[in-house]
């Protein structure tokens, strides 16, 4: 017993004797080591599929009841957009994925969910014909000659899985691998090629659509770092002239000062999300309420409140600020001057070979010092990032870089410490004599907390992850939304192969190889270097590569596990069960909800391409991974496809621009897999020298890899960017324009304005079964006392008319718009903007919807656009806007045409709603006219507030 007891203590006076420093070292070697036997590979291959079966199977029986979460497209789509209507039966779903051509895809989820389907498809093809190659050459060569190996005598007998890598070869046997790769970068490059070539199809038919051809976007060019005395409408055709003449003469606008109206836009919008969650707490029981009310403190951005820490009643100090702040954007709205122009602006052809190939002419060069490209969509526009300057522009895009290229360096650190301490707590407990106490006192709950903890942190690391990238990307001066994404498609794969790849398959072998070596220098007193060379550090580090290579296995099976996921929904099933019985959602959580959710397809292209770049990289290491991922691709193309077509929707359609980022990191993927196949070779090539010739014949792959990406940029770029490059394009002819009257009339300075100039504010929505609690709530003060706190004139105190009961006042409702539970759906407000820009925006998914984010879509006309309902702007039948008074008027004979002819008696209008510049720029310098407002005696009041329902909307 004594002996025993002896024995045990050892290990602790062994482990009592290293330094802190070596107990670490220690410590992370072994948490980054990935030893995985061929019993676990197996366990992990038939667990995974066992239970991605499982979660298949549920879907299969519960997609038919539950049509929300699993069809939320073919809901809300048009008829032109639906998906083809599945039947109730468990496999009713196949027939119509498997039987949908690909024009149809590009027709019912648009351009970009069908290019992703296509590399989806492509890497499927692309993995299972390398696994074919790769296990037909590598893993006979591997077995043969491992065999050999063990019969000299030359390494210790090996199980299957490691039988099928390269771990006891060694010599001219791997001019094979190099082989191998000139095929393998082939058989990739070829189907790079023949994807690049049907994107490029898919792209020029999608230019020859007649959505694209009748947008306005398509034919309008951006105008960016304007120097002042261009800062003009003539200004803009001056530039655009200089580029290159074209028989149209463009129709520009200037960008215009919107001041501070953004940000008050955004604290108004925060204030009402604020408002909801209050109400939805406070009156989720509407018998029942709370004895005390919500309570809250002030925003740091009210100036009204000098005490922020001091607590105020949540409801109506939210109340008040709401209605504060749409004065403060009424007002400041009407202080918006063309005269005040900024640096960016946009010029609008009628067809659309004009603007094309004035973009082509301008491609690489800064006429007069600005840069000229093909305008994004209205709403793809990051705003506030166009008034930049190039100077600050470059230097907010390096510090963005040295952010990224930090957190990138500096995670392992993190990752390091979750990996030591948090995956295995008793770890901790070895440094801190106090917590292994706690765990040996608590060792049930701390259990529970280690399975738990480390995995949350890590996956709650990674979903913000995107989130900072895109927010940086943002920080750095993109002018798009879709140069975002493109962004942070290339920061999310440079992380995760860095930290995810490299640190952690050569970590561990890194750490072992230096404190090794530190160790064997202080014993024999000997040089670092000296004693680097004798444990030959590549060879150490290409057995550490062959020895964690069967994790990725593991590691890619599991991936077919979180693809079964993905089509069960099963985050959005849980959440939204568990939300409505536990938590309190908004009505417009609720509504949303039901929304098909956007697809982000930069995180999904990362996870394609991070799969591809591991499978790359160990295909000659571990062939088995080829096999691996050709299944995970083979069934996630499929399960992509359903989840395209009924469950996601695009929320900002690029027209396919991904791909051209998605090929080069497939590039890159290749290079770094060529790198792995000269590492292994330098390494055993030869036993004791360097295998020069075998190294030289590995040269010529990166050349070539160059060589075909600038073919492909070459041959595909330009027609995929550009409809036209100024020539006549043959076997094919333009469609004419529908409507060249209805061309020349395009509003650019409305269709391209700023937002902040016209979007319709949020208005807090509460369930309708709180309704009649509204007076309690208020105490008394909803029919003027709150709008005079907010600081609105006596027009607002006056008592609202029902539109029920002309003549008869309206019932105490307050500035909300009451949704009962029943129409708490995305069907009710799938036409308003702060709802389906979230979910499939523009309305092209779900019919044909007048903008209601523009000015003048009170008329319902075709362009249809709305009006804001905190401007003191007046309606005309025809559609445009008329600015506030204070505007000079311009005769009319030195107008284009009139834009506001007769129309059924209506009658001509006094003022312009629109200025027009004619051919001869003859009013290049003047501002927009406007008409003066009516007063409220003539039948329109600018102070109404008709709040029932939409809130605040101005009216005649």
């Amino acid at each position: 017993m004594a002996a025993s007891s002896a024995a045990a203590l050892l290990p602790r006076q062994d482990q009592q004797s290293k330094s802190i420093e070596d107990q670490l070292l220690d410590l992370v070697k072994e948490s980054f080591s990935s030893q995985v036997t061929e019993d676990s590979v197996l366990i992990a291959v038939l667990t995974s599929l066992a239970i991605t079966a499982a979660i298949f199977l549920a879907f299969c029986l519960l997609r038919p009841f539950n049509t929300i979460v699993y069809a939320p497209r073919l809901r809300h789509s048009d008829e032109k957009h639906r998906p083809p209507v599945i039947g109730k039966g468990i496999f009713a779903w196949s027939k119509p994925v498997f039987r949908t051509d690909e024009d149809e895809y590009v027709e019912k989820i648009g351009l970009d969910a069908t290019v992703f389907l296509r590399v989806a498809r492509m890497c499927r093809n692309m993995f299972i014909v390398l696994a074919i190659v790769g296990c037909a050459i590598l893993i006979p060569i591997n077995v043969v000659k491992s065999k050999e190996a063990e019969k000299g005598g030359q390494g210790a007998k090996l199980k299957a899985i490691v039988l099928m890598t390269p771990q006891n070869l060694f010599g001219e046997v791997f001019w094979a691998f190099i082989v191998v790769a000139y095929v393998f970068d082939f058989i990739i490059c070829g189907f790079l090629w023949w994807t690049y070539r049907a994107v490029h199809r898919l792209r020029r038919k999608y230019m020859e659509s007649t959505e694209y051809q009748n947008s306005l976007h398509s034919r309008t060019l951006m105008i960016t770092d304007i120097s002042r005395n261009l800062r003009s409408d003539q200004g803009l055709v001056e530039i655009t002239d200089s580029v290159r003449a074209t028989p149209e003469v463009p129709r520009a606008s200037i960008g215009r000062n919107v001041k501070d109206i953004p940000e008050l836009i955004e604290q108004h919008e925060a204030a009402v999300i604020e408002l909801e969650k209050v109400l939805a707490k406070y009156l989720k029981n509407p018998n029942k309420l709370p004895a005390q009310r919500p309570l809250c403190k002030p925003s740091k951005k009210d100036p009204e409140y000098v005490n922020k820490n001091e607590k105020v009643d949540a409801i109506d100090y939210l109340t008040v600020r709401i209605e504060r702040l749409e004065t403060q954007i009424k007002e400041v709205r009407e202080t918006v001057d063309k005269r005040d122009a900024m640096s960016y602006g946009f010029a609008s052809y009628e067809s659309i070979e004009s603007a094309h190939t004035v973009a082509f002419a301008a491609k690489g060069k800064h006429p007069k010092g600005t840069t000229v490209q093909l305008a994004p969509k209205p709403r793809d526009i990051i705003w506030k990032n166009l008034p930049l300057d190039p100077k600050m522009r470059r230097w907010r895009r390096i510090i963005n870089n040295l952010w990224i290229t930090l957190l990138t360096l500096l995670y392992f650190i993190p990752n390091a410490l979750i990996a030591v301490f948090l995956s295995k707590l008793s770890n901790l407990g070895q440094f801190w004599p106090a917590f292994q106490d706690e765990l040996n006192s608590n060792p049930k709950f701390w259990a529970i907390v280690q399975g738990v903890l480390a995995p949350a942190l890590t996956s709650l690391f990674y979903y913000f992850l995107p989130i900072v990238f895109r927010r940086l990307s943002i920080q750095a001066g993109d002018l798009s939304k879709t140069s975002r994404e493109r962004h942070v498609i290339h920061q999310l794969y440079a992380f995760f192969v860095f930290n995810n790849l490299f640190v952690f398959s050569l970590f561990a072998s890194v750490v072992g190889l230096i404190s090794s070596t530190i160790v064997a220098s202080r014993e024999n007193n000997r040089s670092f270097i000296d004693v680097l060379d004798e444990i030959h550090p590549f060879n150490t580090i290409v057995s550490s590569l062959i020895s964690v290579s069967p994790f990725w296995v593991t590691w890619l099976v599991q991936r077919n596990l979180g693809a079964a996921i993905d089509l069960a929904q099963v985050v959005n099933l849980g959440w939204g069960s568990f939300s409505r019985k536990f938590l309190n959602p908004t009505p417009r959580e609720l509504i949303k909800r039901t929304a098909p959710p956007p697809f982000d397809y930069a995180s999904y292209y990362n996870y394609f391409l991070f799969y591809s770049t591991v499978t790359l990289c160990f295909a000659h290491l571990q062939p088995i991974t080829l096999v691996v991922t050709g299944i995970y691709f083979a069934l996630d193309a499929s399960m992509k496809k359903y989840l395209l077509m009924y469950v996601f929707c695009t929320k900002n359609e690029s027209g396919g621009v991904y791909w051209r980022v998605i090929f080069n990191r497939f590039l890159v993927a290749t290079f770094l897999a060529n790198c792995i196949v000269a590492l292994v070779i330098g390494a055993r090539g030869k036993i004791d020298s360097v295998p020069w010739s075998m190294l030289l014949a590995m040269v010529p792959l990166p050349i070539l890899l160059i060589g075909f990406k600038i073919y492909c940029k070459r041959t595909f770029d330009d027609s995929l960017r550009y409809y036209t490059k100024g020539e006549i394009i043959k076997g094919s002819e333009a469609p004419a324009p529908i409507d060249k009257e209805s061309r020349r009339r395009d509003r650019v300075a409305v269709r391209f304005g700023h937002p902040a100039l016209y979007q319709k504010l949020t208005v807090p929505m509460v369930s309708e079964k709180s309704k009649h609690l509204l007076s309690e709530l208020y105490r008394g003060r909803l029919d003027g006392d709150l709008g005079a706190t907010a600081g609105f004139s006596d027009v607002y105190s006056m008592k609202r008319m029902s539109k029920d009961k002309p003549g008869k006042a309206a019932g105490a409702t307050g500035p909300f718009e009451f949704v009962s539970e029943s129409d708490m759906d995305f069907q009710n407000f799938k036409d308003r903007p702060e709802f389906n820009e979230e979910h499939g925006g523009d309305g092209s998914v779900y019919g044909h919807i007048s903008r209601p984010d523009t000015p003048a879509s009170m008329m319902a006309s075709e362009r249809g656009r709305s009006s804001s309902r905190d401007s003191e702007r007046t309606f005309t039948e025809e559609p445009g806007v008329t600015y506030p008074a204070g505007y000079h008027t311009t005769p009319s004979n030195l107008r284009e045409y009139s834009p506001s002819p007769d129309r059924a008696g209506l009658g001509r209008l006094e003022s312009n709603p629109y200025l027009v510049r004619d051919e001869a720029s003859l009013l290049h310098e003047a501002a927009p006219m406007g008409s003066q407002t009516p007063t409220p005696g003539q039948g329109y009041s600018p102070y109404s507030s008709d709040r029932d329902g939409e809130g605040g909307y101005f009216r005649r």
